[in-house]
C-alpha cells in the first residue's frame, strides 16, 4: 500500500468515526425519549480500503409499531368509557349509604307499611311524604347526572376532533419534509421519529391503520377504512351539542362527509377515545336513562288512582308529572325521571293535605272519613309488591316488581362499570407491554451505545496514529531529497 493510499484510508476512517461518534452521541442524548428510535451509520468500504458513511438509518419494527398503535386506541376507548360510567355510578353510590333509587324505593315501601299499620298517625303520613319526595328528587338528580355526563362526553368529542385535525396538520407538514428529504438524500430519521410520535398520539383519539408508501410517505386510515391522510389530511368535522336532555341525540363525527363515529355508519371506527365517548353518550347513557325513566313510570303507575265507580280515567296519585296522565304501559317515556314529582296536593307546605295519601287525591276512597281507614294504603303496598312489565329495550329485568327492577338497574350499571374497569386494566397492560416491546427492539440501550463509542474512539485513535506515522514517513522522504 502506498503512503498516499494509507493516508486516504486513515482520513476516511477519521471522517467515518466522526459521523459514528455523532450518531452514538445522538442516541445517548435521545435515549430517554419514548418516541426516539435508535440511529446507526451505514458504512461501506470503497476503493483501496477507504470507508465512508452512506446513510443514517433508524431502528424500526413495523409489526410492533402497529401493535402499539392498536393497543393505544383500545386503551383510550376503555378509559373514556370507564370515566363516564364512574360518573354515572355516583347515582347509586355506596349501597350502605342508601342513596340509590332502589334504596329510596325500599325506604318508601317501609314507610308506607308503617303508615298502613297506623293510618291516623300524621307523623307517619309525613314520613311517607318525605320519603316519596326523596325518591323523586333522587330520580331527578340521577337524570341530571346522566345528562351532564352525556353532555361532557359530547364536549370531549369536540375537543378530540380538534386534536385530530391539529395532529393531521402537523403530520402533513412533517410528511412533506420527509418525502422531500428522502428524495434528496437528506437525513430524515428524526423527522420520521416525530411523525411516528404524532401518529401514536392520533391513535389515542381514533383507531387507525398506517400504510407505508414510496419515499417514506404514509397514508393513514381509520380502523373502519375511511382515509384520514393521503398525501394531505382529510377534513374531520363535528358539531357539538350545547344542551343535553334525555331526548337529545348527539351528532356524528364525519371525515369528508362520511360518518365514522356516532350515528349510523357502515365504516364506523370502533376504537380510540372518540369511540369510547360516543359509546358513553349514545349507548350507556341512553340505556341507563331509560331505566331511570322506567322506574319513574312504574312509580306513577303503581300509585295511580282509579275511579271507584269505574267511570273516570286513571290519574296520577302520590307521584305525578307535568303531563298529568298515566304513561303507556311497558313503554319508555323518555326523560320522565327528570320530571317526576310528588303530587303537591299532599304537601302541606304547598297547601296540600297529608290525609289524601290515605284517602285519595282525585278520587275519594275513604267516603266515611274514617281516621283508621287503611284500605287504600294496603292496596298501595300490595301494588308495589306486584310484578309489572317494563320496556325490554331499557336493558334491565323487564318482568318483576318495581323494587326488583330498580335493583336490576343498579346491578346493570355496576356490572358494566366493573366490566369496563377490567377491560381498561387489561388494555392498559397490553399497551404497556407493546410499548416496552417496541422500545426494547428499536430504542436505545445506553450500555451498548457507550461500548460502541469506546470502539469508535479506539478506531479514531488508530487512524490518527496511522496519519502520524505516514506524516513522519513523508517527512523523512522530504528530508532525504
Amino acid at each position: 500500500m502506498s503512503l498516499s493510499m494509507a493516508l486516504n484510508v486513515a482520513k476516511s476512517s477519521l471522517q467515518t468515526s466522526g459521523v459514528q461518534t455523532a450518531t452514538t452521541s445522538r442516541n445517548i442524548a435521545g435515549g430517554a425519549e419514548s418516541s426516539y428510535s435508535r440511529k446507526s451509520a451505514t458504512v461501506i468500504t470503497g476503493v483501496g480500503g477507504t470507508v465512508q458513511v452512506v446513510s443514517i438509518e433508524r431502528a424500526t419494527n413495523t409489526a410492533l409499531y402497529k401493535t402499539m398503535l392498536k393497543a393505544t386506541s383500545a386503551s383510550a376507548k376503555q378509559d373514556a368509557l370507564l370515566d363516564g360510567l364512574t360518573k354515572m355510578a355516583q347515582t347509586i353510590d355506596d349501597p350502605e349509604l342508601n342513596q340509590s333509587p332502589a334504596a329510596k324505593l325500599g325506604d318508601l315501601n317501609n314507610k308506607l307499611q308503617q303508615y298502613a299499620a297506623n293510618p291516623s298517625n300524621t307523623i307517619l303520613a309525613q314520613a311517607v311524604q318525605s320519603s316519596a319526595t326523596a325518591l323523586a328528587t333522587t330520580l331527578n338528580e340521577a337524570t341530571t347526572t346522566v345528562q351532564a355526563t352525556r353532555a361532557l362526553a359530547d364536549a370531549d368529542m369536540a375537543t378530540s376532533v380538534q386534536r385530530i385535525n391539529d395532529l393531521l396538520a402537523k403530520i402533513d407538514t412533517l410528511n412533506t419534509t420527509i418525502v422531500h428529504g428522502t428524495v434528496t438524500g437528506a437525513d430524515v430519521t428524526d423527522s420520521l421519529d416525530s411523525r411516528d410520535n404524532l401518529i401514536s398520539q392520533l391513535s389515542e383519539e381514533i383507531g387507525i391503520s398506517v400504510v407505508s408508501r414510496d419515499n417514506n410517505d404514509v397514508a393513514i386510515y381509520t380502523d373502519g377504512g375511511v382515509a384520514l391522510f393521503e398525501t394531505h389530511p382529510r377534513e374531520v368535522s363535528f358539531q357539538a351539542t350545547n344542551i343535553f336532555n334525555a331526548a337529545t341525540v348527539g351528532n356524528a363525527v364525519y371525515v369528508d362527509g362520511v360518518a365514522v363515529v356516532g350515528g349510523t355508519s357502515s365504516m364506523a371506527s370502533t376504537s380510540g377515545r372518540l369511540a369510547g365517548l360516543a359509546t358513553l353518550r349514545d349507548e350507556a347513557g341512553v340505556t341507563y336513562q331509560s331505566q331511570l325513566d322506567e322506574i319513574a313510570r312504574g312509580l306513577i303507575d303503581a300509585f295511580a288512582e282509579s275511579d271507584p265507580s269505574g267511570t273516570g280515567p286513571d290519574v296520577p296519585g302520590l307521584f305525578t308529572w307535568p303531563a298529568g296522565t298515566i304513561p303507556a304501559t311497558a313503554t319508555i317515556e323518555t326523560g320522565l325521571a327528570g320530571l317526576i314529582a310528588v303530587n303537591p296536593a299532599i304537601d302541606p307546605t304547598a297547601g296540600g293535605n297529608l290525609d289524601l295519601i290515605r284517602d285519595g287525591i282525585t278520587y275519594d276512597y275513604n267516603t266515611t272519613d274514617e281516621a283508621g281507614f287503611a284500605e287504600r294504603l294496603n292496596a298501595l303496598v300490595t301494588e308495589l309488591g306486584e310484578a309489572r312489565v317494563f320496556d325490554a329495550a331499557s336493558g334491565a329485568d323487564p318482568t318483576n316488581t318495581l323494587a326488583d327492577y330498580a335493583t336490576s338497574s343498579a346491578s346493570w350499571l355496576e356490572f358494566n362499570r366493573q366490566q369496563v374497569d377490567t377491560s381498561a386494566t387489561y388494555q392498559s397492560t397490553m399497551l404497556q407491554r407493546a410499548s416496552e416491546a417496541l422500545s426494547n427492539n428499536t430504542g436505545v440501550n445506553l450500555d451498548d451505545e457507550l461500548s460502541k463509542q469506546l470502539e469508535i474512539e479506539r478506531t479514531y485513535a488508530a487512524s490518527a496514529k496511522l496519519i502520524s506515522a505516514v506524516d513522519e514517513m513523508l517527512q523523512d522522504l522530504l528530508n532525504a531529497v
